[in-house]
């Protein structure tokens, strides 16, 4: 049978509260039955919303909190206010208390990523911590870290999110021994800054077990599934997801506006339906809604703030499947390996990275 898997959800978080995060954790429940619910949040309206999922009510604790991090709050400012009292704060401490296996969370992401860390405690050996999204491809999907969660690395940190990024891919892609590649302005040796020239030296020297180093990928190769892992730092992420996700939605309202704007163009597509139905489904970013802060002493999980329930549902089950794994202690074993096999090396790759995003 099973194991449990125990998700503690911030309700109150993303653009349209207990509405969407309970109906999505009532679908994930359809999909993932063995999975318990810790609902944190405003308990009046989170028990008008289980009314109407009698199912998901049945494994569901609520845990009552006044206090919700606005959307458009500094880091700074919800930390001061919602510290240790705001749902997202209290579903956090719920995997720090041994509550839950994983906290979930449509809100802030600046604030999710500052509490978290506070909370949690970054691994042993880990500078920071880095948020993993799965992408899209031409062969399946990819991991693609860092998205967003601070700016600038050096080579250390490279190397971390290599590992981390590992890890995930062994996890969610299911794949034994992924491919790991470093995003850069081009596929030779000799271009790139400093710091990614010299995670390329570290990848290929350290030779470390669970994945292979593949070498550098460009910007065209991550939709093209060149490597299963694709590492930047997360200024440069975050742009590219944002611009993935801006295309996607630019090209579908090409092609609506392409297939309405005749007679014949309107039958065309009526002939088509199944291939744009597809399509579609193929480019409806919910199905990989749900990115993943790695480098934790826990499990954290930041879905998108306007997220309907269907994506919503995506990133709870990503939850489940980073709790149902060994995800952590993967993570901290090959780290640990990684940075005794540098101190052997001797070399420096201490570049000191650009200030965090705050």
């Amino acid at each position: 049978m099973p194991k449990t898997v125990r998700i503690a959800l911030d309700a109150m978080g993303g653009d349209f509260g207990p509405k969407v995060t309970i109906a999505g954790a009532a679908s994930a429940l359809e999909r993932r039955p063995n999975s318990r619910f810790l609902l944190v949040g405003d308990e009046p309206a989170i028990r008008t919303q289980l009314e109407r999922h009698p199912r998901l009510a049945g494994c569901a604790e609520v845990r009552h909190s006044s206090v919700a991090i606005r959307m458009d709050d500094k880091p700074s400012q919800a930390l001061r206010y919602g510290r240790r009292v705001s749902s997202m704060w209290l579903a956090i401490e719920a995997v720090k208390k041994g509550d839950a296996d994983v906290a979930v969370s449509a809100g802030n992401t600046g604030a999710l990523m500052a509490m978290a860390k506070i909370c949690l405690h970054t691994m042993a050996r880990v500078d920071r911590p880095a948020l993993a999204c799965l992408w899209p491809t031409l062969k399946g999907q990819s991991v693609v870290l860092d998205v967003g969660a601070s700016m600038g690395a050096n080579a250390s940190h490279l190397v971390d999110l290599a590992i981390m990024g590992a890890a995930m891919a062994r996890v969610s892609l299911g794949v034994e021994r992924p491919t790991v590649g470093l995003l850069n302005v081009g596929t030779e040796e000799i271009k790139g800054i400093e710091e990614v020239k010299a995670a390329s030296s570290m990848l290929r020297d350290l030779a470390l077990p669970g994945f292979d180093y593949h070498g550098f990928v460009e910007g065209d190769g991550i939709g093209k599934g060149v490597v299963d892992v694709v590492v930047t730092e997360g200024f440069t992420g975050n742009i590219a997801l944002k611009t993935a996700e801006g295309t996607a939605a630019q090209i579908t309202a090409y092609v609506k506006e392409a297939m309405g704007r005749t007679l014949l163009a309107k039958l065309g597509y009526l002939l088509a339906r199944g291939a744009f139905r597809e399509l579609r489904a193929k480019m409806d970013t919910r199905a990989t809604n749900g990115g993943v802060f790695l480098g934790l002493e826990g499990i954290v999980i930041k879905s998108h703030g306007g997220a309907d329930s269907v994506g919503f549902a995506r990133a709870v089950e990503i939850g489940h499947e980073m709790a149902s794994s060994d995800l952590l202690n993967r993570i901290r074993d090959t780290v640990a390996l990684a940075h005794r096999l540098e101190e052997h090396d001797g070399a420096d790759h201490t570049t000191p990275p650009r200030e965090a995003a705050q």
